[in-house]
């Protein structure tokens, strides 16, 4: 190539300087598309039977697979099913025994893993968080196995304090969350203006983490309220809870009033899940004025 060509050659390559960029922006927009034709496809995967199984809940005809116009009927119906009022019953007492106990020991747990050393703080810890990370069925297992060695019926207090065995690590972790961001010269600086321990603690410190410990209260009911496979092992006579009685239901075939239940049960766990996720933000880091 002449000099000539390639100085014609080199103005027009510096007369548009974004062409490369232009030129790979191409394949990076079918990246784009892909990747959100695939998060699409996930999420449908994913919703889509949640969504099928609200919208049949309000099907007129006891079909669940065709549509015969929209009816309140089935959630009139479960205000009228004693079966299913007595396990309502019986997962909120469960549920709000649990969410009370372990919230407590939870918050004293987190209290003390954060501002004290001591000999065995690392195995104290894995074994406070040990029941996240076994399996359910294992937790399960062991749980109605030392019912029976200690010849404690099974009961509703089992569950209640099965529930509570694995809701207090719950707890614990949300408020250590809390804990991290804590700037301890609030407490010092008000120990300086006079305060003792006790009121330091009431006036300064659980004012500040409050939102970890509602937190993790909402998340511990939640999952509490929520819990199958602990408490089917768990469960005596007469403390059959709502996920057992909806599974008892559903091995005669899925009816609208099922969906019904089902419908109501998910929205109350969105619910407490939005506001213990909302709890749980750090305004520090969003720049808000909470």
């Amino acid at each position: 190539m002449s000099r000539g060509a390639q100085t014609r050659a080199a103005d027009c390559k510096w007369a548009n300087p974004r062409e490369p960029e232009m030129q790979a922006a191409a394949p990076f927009a079918w990246e784009r598309v892909l990747l959100g034709l695939h998060s699409a496809l996930v999420y449908v995967f994913l919703y889509a039977p949640i969504l099928i199984l609200i919208v049949f809940s309000f099907n007129a005809g006891r079909q669940t697979a065709r549509w015969e116009g929209f009816t309140l009927q089935w959630y009139v119906r479960l205000g009228e099913n004693q079966q299913i009022l007595a396990a309502l019953k019986n997962s909120l007492i469960v549920a709000s025994a649990a969410t009370v106990v372990s919230t407590i020991f939870g918050t004293l747990a987190a209290l003390a893993l954060s501002r004290y050393s001591f000999r065995g703080k690392h195995a104290t810890q894995a074994a406070l968080f040990l029941p996240i990370i076994i399996p359910e069925i294992v937790f399960g297992a062991a749980l109605v196995t030392f019912f029976g060695a200690i010849q404690f019926r099974l009961s509703i207090w089992t569950v209640i304090i099965s529930h509570i065995a694995f809701s207090i690590s719950y707890v614990a972790i949300v408020v250590r969350a809390r804990l991290a961001g804590f700037d301890r010269s609030l407490e010092e600086a008000a120990m300086d203006l006079g305060a003792g321990p006790v009121q330091t603690f009431l006036r300064v410190t659980l004012p500040l983490i409050l939102p970890g410990i509602i937190a993790g209260a909402l998340l511990v009911f939640t999952i509490s309220i929520d819990d199958y496979v602990v408490s089917s092992f768990v469960a005596g006579v007469g403390a059959t809870t709502l996920p057992l009685q909806i599974y008892s239901m559903i091995k005669v075939g899925v009816t609208p009033e099922v969906n019904a239940v089902s419908a109501l049960l998910l929205g109350a766990t969105i619910v407490m899940i939005i506001l213990s996720q909302r709890l749980q933000r750090d305004p520090s880091k969003e720049g808000g004025t909470r």
